[in-house]
Formats: structure tokens, sequence, C-alpha cells
């Protein structure tokens, strides 16, 4: 090994140990968390009802004709389901997901607040079910 290979090797031993000791000592460990807190309750629910109440903290829904879903009429794989969701409504601050017959009913929650009402996924449904928004 030449002089120089060996002193990059070393630097590099160094540097890993170093950071390796800061994160065991907890040094580094972030300070400020910019996500929201995890809706636990919402997404181990195993009925729709529940799973509303879980995120929103209540079940009342209203059906709204300035909602509109893209998606294909029935799905040959469920594994993989193309989906999309747009909306007129001005100001909306999250969309939500669900799949009713679902183990797990409440597929995705998305945070909009500053973008446009429209987002696309790919979505697992267990067996044909109805979708709400």
């Amino acid at each position: 090994m030449t002089n120089l290979h060996r002193r990059t090797f070393l630097k590099g031993t160094l540097a890993t140990a170093a950071v390796g000791l800061a994160a065991a000592a907890g040094l580094l460990k972030p300070t400020t968390v910019l996500a929201a807190e995890w809706p636990s309750a919402a997404f181990e629910a195993k009925n729709l009802d529940e799973a509303i109440k879980g995120l929103y903290k209540a079940s009342a829904r209203t059906a709204s004709g300035s909602i509109v879903i893209t998606a294909e009429p029935l799905a040959e794989i469920g594994n993989n389901v193309p989906f999309a969701v747009s909306t007129s409504l001005p100001n909306v601050d999250s969309m939500s997901i669900f799949v009713e017959k679902n183990d797990r009913p409440l597929v995705a929650s998305l945070n909009l607040k500053g973008a446009g009402g429209y987002f696309s996924l790919r979505m697992k449904m267990a067996r044909t079910s109805d979708v709400h928004v």
C-alpha cells in the first residue's frame, strides 16, 4: 500500500470512528422534527369508521361533487392499482384515501397545505371495494 492510499484509508477510518462515537454518545440526534405526529390509531384500525375517527376524531362523512376520483373501474391486479384524486375545493389542507374492505382501510393521508388539490398514487386493494376520499 502506498503512503497516499494509507493516509486516505486512515482519514476515512478516523472520520467513521468519530461519527460513530458521536452517534453513540447521543450528540447526533435530531432536535427539530418537521413531520406531523403519526396517526397510529387510524392506520391500525380494522374498519372504516374506526380509521376515520382515528384520523379526524369524528366519523361523519358527507358526499361532495367537488372531488374527482380517476381509477380503473375494475383492477385486474389488486397489488398495484393506479389511482388519482383531484378537487376544485379551495385551500385543501389534507386528503386521505380509505379502502373499505382492506384489512387496514386507511391507505394514505396526505398533507396538501400550499399545494394544488391533486395527487396520484398506486395502492393495494385486498378485494373489490368502495374507495373513500
